[in-house]
C-alpha cells in the first residue's frame, strides 16, 4: 500500500522508538531467532511490522517467526492471520489449542478470566519457542501497558513492580522482550488504523467491566487529559529509580547509614526538607502542569 507523508512520519517515529528500546536493553543480537507473538490486535500487528522493517537495515542478522495461538473461541476467524502472514511473506506458526473451554470450565461466570488465560497462553508460547528454536520471545506490550501494570501492582498487589522491557523466563530457557516499551498506545492505534490491519477482537472474556486494569486505564486516561504527559512522566520515573529514597531495606542498606558514611549511593541527596514539585511550591514546565495540593 502507498503510505501518506503523515503515516511515513508516524512509522519513522515508531521505528525510532523501537530501535532505541532494542539498543538500550540489548533486546536482539546477531543470530537470534525471535518468536513474535501475534494476537490479531493493533499492538502485535504493529510490533511485527516494525520488527520486519528494522530487520531490513539492522547491522545484525536475526530471524523472525510470527506465532498465533488459536484458542478455539466461538466465531474466531481462523483464516485471517494465516492469509495475512502469507501475504506479507513472514515465516509463521499457527498453534491450535482449546484454552477457551478450559478457561470457561474453571472460572465461574462473572469472574475475570485473564489470569488463567494468560498462564495457559504463556505455557504454550514457551513450548512453541522451544519447538522452533527461538531464543527470544517478543510481546506487544507498550509504554501505557507498562505504566498501567505499575499502578495495578501498587494499588492491588502492594508491590513497586511493572512490566520490564526484557526478562528471562522462569525456566531460564528464553528471553522475553517488549520492543514497543517506548511507544505510546495512541501512536500505535493511529498507525494500526492507517495500515488497515485485519484486527481480530479478543472476545474470550467478553467486556469484563470489573477488570481492575480497565479502571487503571480510565484513571490514567483522565490524568493525561487533565495533565498532558502524565503517562510519559511515570514511565520516565521507572528509569530513574533511587533506592535510597524508598523503603526497601533489602534493596538499600539503611541499617549501615551513619554520620560520615559514603553518600555516593544517595543519588537524591539530602532533600528531605526541600519543597517538592508536587507540593505546589516549585513551578513545573508548561508541558507538564502539576496539580496544586492544598495544605
Amino acid at each position: 500500500m502507498e503510505l501518506s507523508n503523515t503515516l511515513l512520519r508516524l512509522r519513522k517515529r515508531l521505528e525510532g522508538k523501537v530501535g532505541k528500546a532494542i539498543a538500550d536493553y540489548h533486546m536482539i543480537a546477531h543470530g537470534d531467532t525471535v518468536l513474535v507473538c501475534l494476537s490479531g490486535g493493533k499492538d502485535s500487528y504493529t510490533l511485527l511490522s516494525i520488527l520486519m522493517a528494522l530487520r531490513e537495515r539492522a547491522p545484525v542478522n536475526f530471524r523472525l517467526i510470527a506465532m498465533n495461538l488459536d484458542q478455539k473461541q466461538p466465531g474466531f476467524p481462523a483464516d485471517v492471520l494465516p492469509n495475512y502472514l502469507a501475504a506479507i511473506g513472514v515465516e509463521y506458526r499457527i498453534v491450535e489449542q482449546d484454552t477457551y473451554s478450559v478457561v470457561k470450565s474453571k472460572i465461574p461466570e462473572g469472574k475475570t478470566t485473564c489470569s488463567l488465560c494468560s498462564r495457559l497462553r504463556r505455557g504454550i508460547i514457551y513450548r512453541t519457542a522451544k519447538e522452533v528454536g527461538a531464543n527470544k520471545i517478543a510481546l506487544g506490550h507498550h509504554r501505557d501497558d507498562i505504566v498501567h501494570t505499575l499502578f495495578l501492582n501498587l494499588f492491588f498487589g502492594g508491590q513497586l513492580k511493572a512490566m520490564p522491557p526484557k526478562l528471562v523466563t522462569d525456566d531460564g530457557a528464553h528471553v522475553v522482550i517488549r520492543p514497543l516499551a517506548y511507544c505510546s498506545e495512541a501512536d500505535i492505534a493511529r498507525f494500526a488504523r492507517a495500515m488497515e490491519y485485519p484486527i481480530i477482537p479478543c472476545n474470550l472474556c467478553g467486556s469484563q467491566d470489573n477488570l481492575q486494569r480497565q479502571r487503571i486505564r480510565e484513571m490514567m486516561g483522565d490524568w493525561d487529559r487533565r495533565y498532558p504527559g502524565r503517562t510519559l512522566s511515570v514511565f520516565s520515573a521507572l528509569q530513574k529509580v533511587i533506592p535510597s529514597h524508598l523503603a526497601d531495606h533489602a534493596l538499600f542498606d539503611f541499617k549501615g547509614l551513619r554520620p560520615g558514611a559514603d553518600l555516593t549511593a544517595m543519588a537524591g541527596g539530602d532533600t528531605v526538607f526541600d519543597p517538592q514539585p508536587h507540593d505546589g511550591v516549585v513551578s513545573a514546565p508548561a508541558a507538564f502542569p502539576l496539580p496544586v495540593v492544598n495544605a
